[in-house]
Protein backbone atom coordinates (compact mmCIF):
# COMPACT_ATOMS: atom_id res chain seq x y z
CA UNK A 1 0.00 0.00 0.00
CA UNK A 2 1.22 3.70 -0.57
CA UNK A 3 1.53 5.67 2.25
CA UNK A 4 0.78 8.83 0.70
CA UNK A 5 -2.49 10.62 0.78
CA UNK A 6 -3.65 7.74 3.44
CA UNK A 7 -4.63 8.21 7.53
CA UNK A 8 -2.97 6.11 9.83
CA UNK A 9 -3.64 5.67 13.68
CA UNK A 10 -0.96 5.62 15.68
CA UNK A 11 -1.83 4.50 19.69
CA UNK A 12 0.68 5.72 22.03
CA UNK A 13 1.72 8.52 19.28
CA UNK A 14 2.90 10.99 21.88
CA UNK A 15 6.00 9.75 22.85
CA UNK A 16 8.93 6.90 21.90
CA UNK A 17 8.42 5.30 19.24
CA UNK A 18 5.03 5.52 18.88
CA UNK A 19 6.11 9.26 18.13
CA UNK A 20 9.17 9.01 15.68
CA UNK A 21 6.14 6.40 13.78
CA UNK A 22 3.90 8.99 13.55
CA UNK A 23 6.89 11.50 12.37
CA UNK A 24 7.69 8.88 9.67
CA UNK A 25 4.53 8.20 7.98
CA UNK A 26 3.50 12.22 8.08
CA UNK A 27 7.25 12.61 5.91
CA UNK A 28 5.81 9.96 3.71
CA UNK A 29 2.71 12.13 3.21
CA UNK A 30 0.38 9.92 5.40
CA UNK A 31 -1.91 11.85 7.59
CA UNK A 32 -1.35 10.60 11.23
CA UNK A 33 -4.05 10.68 14.77
CA UNK A 34 -2.05 10.47 17.08
CA UNK A 35 -4.01 8.09 19.97
CA UNK A 36 -2.39 8.73 23.69
CA UNK A 37 -3.67 8.57 26.94
CA UNK A 38 -1.35 11.86 27.34
CA UNK A 39 -3.47 14.13 25.48
CA UNK A 40 -0.54 17.10 26.29
CA UNK A 41 1.97 15.24 25.09
CA UNK A 42 -0.31 14.17 21.88
CA UNK A 43 -0.83 17.69 21.55
CA UNK A 44 2.80 18.92 21.17
CA UNK A 45 3.47 16.18 18.61
CA UNK A 46 0.67 17.02 16.88
CA UNK A 47 2.03 20.14 16.83
CA UNK A 48 5.60 19.35 15.28
CA UNK A 49 4.22 17.36 12.70
CA UNK A 50 1.79 20.05 11.13
CA UNK A 51 4.44 23.06 11.33
CA UNK A 52 6.51 20.46 9.52
CA UNK A 53 4.70 18.66 7.11
CA UNK A 54 1.72 21.08 6.34
CA UNK A 55 -1.26 22.17 8.67
CA UNK A 56 -3.86 19.09 8.56
CA UNK A 57 -1.03 16.20 9.31
CA UNK A 58 -1.46 15.05 12.54
CA UNK A 59 -4.24 15.44 15.17
CA UNK A 60 -4.64 14.18 18.43
CA UNK A 61 -6.92 12.13 20.07
CA UNK A 62 -7.63 11.33 23.83
CA UNK A 63 -7.46 7.68 23.85
CA UNK A 64 -7.31 4.59 26.65
CA UNK A 65 -6.82 1.55 24.83
CA UNK A 66 -8.16 -0.32 27.69
CA UNK A 67 -11.88 1.54 27.27
CA UNK A 68 -13.98 0.60 24.15
CA UNK A 69 -15.86 3.61 24.37
CA UNK A 70 -12.50 5.76 24.49
CA UNK A 71 -11.27 4.31 22.30
CA UNK A 72 -14.20 4.59 19.64
CA UNK A 73 -14.18 8.06 20.20
CA UNK A 74 -10.89 9.02 18.97
CA UNK A 75 -11.16 6.60 15.96
CA UNK A 76 -14.20 8.51 15.62
CA UNK A 77 -12.60 11.87 16.00
CA UNK A 78 -9.81 11.18 13.85
CA UNK A 79 -12.26 9.92 11.11
CA UNK A 80 -13.96 13.42 10.93
CA UNK A 81 -10.82 14.89 10.97
CA UNK A 82 -8.30 13.20 8.55
CA UNK A 83 -10.72 10.85 6.66
CA UNK A 84 -10.79 6.86 7.61
CA UNK A 85 -8.24 4.92 8.42
CA UNK A 86 -6.33 2.18 6.20
CA UNK A 87 -3.15 2.06 8.68
CA UNK A 88 -3.59 1.34 12.34
CA UNK A 89 0.06 1.55 14.01
CA UNK A 90 -0.48 -0.52 17.59
CA UNK A 91 2.35 1.03 19.97
CA UNK A 92 0.97 1.85 23.27
CA UNK A 93 2.33 -0.11 25.81
CA UNK A 94 3.05 -0.43 29.82
CA UNK A 95 5.46 -2.68 31.66
CA UNK A 96 6.45 -3.13 35.06
CA UNK A 97 8.77 -5.41 37.05
CA UNK A 98 7.59 -7.85 39.87
CA UNK A 99 9.17 -10.54 41.11
CA UNK A 100 6.77 -13.60 41.54
CA UNK A 101 7.56 -13.81 45.20
CA UNK A 102 8.74 -10.40 47.10
CA UNK A 103 12.05 -10.38 49.41
CA UNK A 104 9.06 -10.46 52.16
CA UNK A 105 8.05 -13.54 51.44
CA UNK A 106 4.29 -12.15 50.20
CA UNK A 107 3.46 -13.05 46.71
CA UNK A 108 3.04 -10.00 43.96
CA UNK A 109 -0.09 -8.10 43.58
CA UNK A 110 -2.06 -9.79 41.37
CA UNK A 111 -3.54 -6.10 39.63
CA UNK A 112 -0.07 -5.37 38.61
CA UNK A 113 -0.03 -8.57 36.49
CA UNK A 114 -3.76 -8.11 35.14
CA UNK A 115 -3.08 -4.17 34.08
CA UNK A 116 -0.09 -5.08 32.04
CA UNK A 117 -2.10 -7.59 30.11
CA UNK A 118 -5.19 -5.14 30.21
CA UNK A 119 -2.96 -2.54 28.27
CA UNK A 120 -0.47 -4.36 26.29
CA UNK A 121 -2.81 -7.63 24.95
CA UNK A 122 -6.23 -6.72 25.63
CA UNK A 123 -5.90 -2.90 24.88
CA UNK A 124 -4.01 -3.99 21.40
CA UNK A 125 -6.57 -6.27 20.48
CA UNK A 126 -9.40 -3.96 21.42
CA UNK A 127 -7.58 -1.37 18.94
CA UNK A 128 -7.23 -3.64 16.08
CA UNK A 129 -11.08 -5.11 16.14
CA UNK A 130 -12.27 -1.66 15.97
CA UNK A 131 -9.98 -0.73 13.21
CA UNK A 132 -10.19 -3.81 11.31
CA UNK A 133 -14.15 -3.21 11.35
CA UNK A 134 -14.02 0.01 10.17
CA UNK A 135 -11.27 -0.68 7.58
CA UNK A 136 -13.25 -3.56 6.26
CA UNK A 137 -16.20 -1.44 4.95
CA UNK A 138 -13.80 0.75 2.88
CA UNK A 139 -13.08 0.11 -1.00
CA UNK A 140 -10.64 -2.31 -1.45
CA UNK A 141 -7.74 -0.94 -3.14
CA UNK A 142 -5.49 -2.19 -5.75
CA UNK A 143 -5.12 -6.30 -5.51
CA UNK A 144 -7.79 -5.90 -3.02
CA UNK A 145 -5.80 -4.37 -0.25
CA UNK A 146 -7.93 -2.63 2.22
CA UNK A 147 -5.77 -1.63 5.30
CA UNK A 148 -2.73 -2.91 7.04
CA UNK A 149 -1.90 -3.06 10.87
CA UNK A 150 1.61 -3.26 12.74
CA UNK A 151 1.21 -4.73 16.43
CA UNK A 152 4.17 -4.04 18.79
CA UNK A 153 5.50 -7.36 21.18
CA UNK A 154 8.67 -7.04 22.74
CA UNK A 155 12.00 -9.41 22.53
CA UNK A 156 10.58 -10.25 25.95
CA UNK A 157 7.75 -12.11 24.52
CA UNK A 158 11.01 -14.71 23.25
CA UNK A 159 13.45 -14.62 26.08
CA UNK A 160 11.76 -12.42 29.12
CA UNK A 161 13.89 -11.52 32.29
CA UNK A 162 13.22 -12.70 35.64
CA UNK A 163 10.32 -10.15 36.47
CA UNK A 164 8.87 -10.03 33.41
CA UNK A 165 6.28 -12.74 33.66
CA UNK A 166 3.46 -10.03 33.42
CA UNK A 167 5.31 -8.00 30.04
CA UNK A 168 6.54 -11.32 28.70
CA UNK A 169 2.96 -13.38 28.82
CA UNK A 170 1.60 -9.87 27.28
CA UNK A 171 3.49 -9.34 24.67
CA UNK A 172 3.64 -13.35 23.87
CA UNK A 173 -0.17 -12.83 23.38
CA UNK A 174 0.80 -10.34 21.12
CA UNK A 175 2.58 -12.44 18.83
CA UNK A 176 0.18 -15.45 19.38
CA UNK A 177 -2.53 -13.95 17.81
CA UNK A 178 -0.33 -12.05 15.21
CA UNK A 179 -0.93 -15.08 12.38
CA UNK A 180 -4.31 -15.95 13.81
CA UNK A 181 -5.63 -12.25 12.78
CA UNK A 182 -3.77 -12.05 9.26
CA UNK A 183 -5.70 -15.29 8.50
CA UNK A 184 -8.59 -14.16 9.75
CA UNK A 185 -8.88 -10.76 8.03
CA UNK A 186 -7.45 -12.04 4.91
CA UNK A 187 -11.17 -12.45 3.52
CA UNK A 188 -10.87 -8.12 4.00
CA UNK A 189 -7.76 -7.82 2.67
CA UNK A 190 -6.22 -6.58 5.77
CA UNK A 191 -2.33 -7.59 6.95
CA UNK A 192 -1.30 -8.14 10.10
CA UNK A 193 2.36 -7.57 11.47
CA UNK A 194 4.34 -7.83 14.68
CA UNK A 195 7.42 -6.13 15.24
CA UNK A 196 9.32 -6.98 18.64
CA UNK A 197 12.09 -4.61 19.51
CA UNK A 198 14.74 -4.96 21.65
CA UNK A 199 16.49 -2.68 23.53
CA UNK A 200 15.44 1.11 22.27
CA UNK A 201 16.72 4.17 23.31
CA UNK A 202 12.93 5.90 24.13
CA UNK A 203 12.14 8.52 26.86
CA UNK A 204 11.68 5.39 29.61
CA UNK A 205 15.09 3.84 29.12
CA UNK A 206 16.17 7.25 29.36
CA UNK A 207 15.52 7.71 32.51
CA UNK A 208 18.14 5.47 33.41
CA UNK A 209 21.26 6.40 34.55
CA UNK A 210 23.73 6.52 31.64
CA UNK A 211 26.09 3.69 33.38
CA UNK A 212 23.01 1.35 32.94
CA UNK A 213 22.18 2.57 29.46
CA UNK A 214 26.20 1.91 28.18
CA UNK A 215 25.76 -1.67 29.68
CA UNK A 216 22.42 -2.44 28.41
CA UNK A 217 23.76 -1.14 24.67
CA UNK A 218 27.10 -3.21 25.14
CA UNK A 219 25.39 -6.23 25.31
CA UNK A 220 23.67 -6.15 22.00
CA UNK A 221 25.75 -8.10 19.21
CA UNK A 222 25.72 -5.34 16.44
CA UNK A 223 25.40 -2.54 16.55
CA UNK A 224 26.44 -2.39 19.96
CA UNK A 225 24.32 0.63 20.75
CA UNK A 226 20.47 1.40 21.68
CA UNK A 227 17.99 1.19 18.92
CA UNK A 228 16.52 4.66 17.87
CA UNK A 229 12.96 4.91 17.43
CA UNK A 230 13.83 5.93 13.47
CA UNK A 231 14.48 2.22 12.91
CA UNK A 232 11.17 1.67 14.41
CA UNK A 233 9.73 3.56 12.72
CA UNK A 234 11.08 2.60 9.01
CA UNK A 235 10.30 -0.85 9.48
CA UNK A 236 6.83 0.22 10.47
CA UNK A 237 6.53 2.17 7.24
CA UNK A 238 7.99 -0.26 5.11
CA UNK A 239 5.98 -3.40 6.18
CA UNK A 240 2.91 -0.99 5.11
CA UNK A 241 4.68 -0.64 1.52
CA UNK A 242 5.51 -4.17 1.18
CA UNK A 243 2.60 -6.27 0.66
CA UNK A 244 3.47 -9.85 0.84
CA UNK A 245 4.28 -8.86 4.12
CA UNK A 246 2.19 -10.51 6.86
CA UNK A 247 1.10 -12.52 9.39
CA UNK A 248 4.66 -12.40 10.44
CA UNK A 249 6.83 -11.55 13.67
CA UNK A 250 9.90 -9.53 13.15
CA UNK A 251 12.34 -8.93 15.73
CA UNK A 252 14.28 -5.56 15.96
CA UNK A 253 17.31 -6.26 18.14
CA UNK A 254 20.58 -6.00 16.58
CA UNK A 255 20.77 -9.98 17.38
CA UNK A 256 19.83 -9.10 20.94
CA UNK A 257 18.96 -12.28 23.33
CA UNK A 258 17.92 -11.07 26.85
CA UNK A 259 20.07 -12.75 29.43
CA UNK A 260 17.91 -14.21 32.78
CA UNK A 261 18.47 -10.64 34.63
Amino acid sequence: MKIQGQTALVTGGGSGLGEATAHELARLGARVALLDVNLAQADKVAADINAAYGEGSAVACPCDITHTDSLQAAIDQATAALGPARMLMSIAGIGVAKRVIAKDGSPAPLEDFVRVINVNLIGTYNAARLFAAACAKLAPMEDGERGVMVLTASVAAFDGQVGQQAYSASKSGVVGMTLPMARDLAQYGIRVCTIAPGLFATPLMKTLPEPVQASLAASIPFPARLGKPEEFAQLASHIVTNMHLNGEVIRLDGALRMAPR
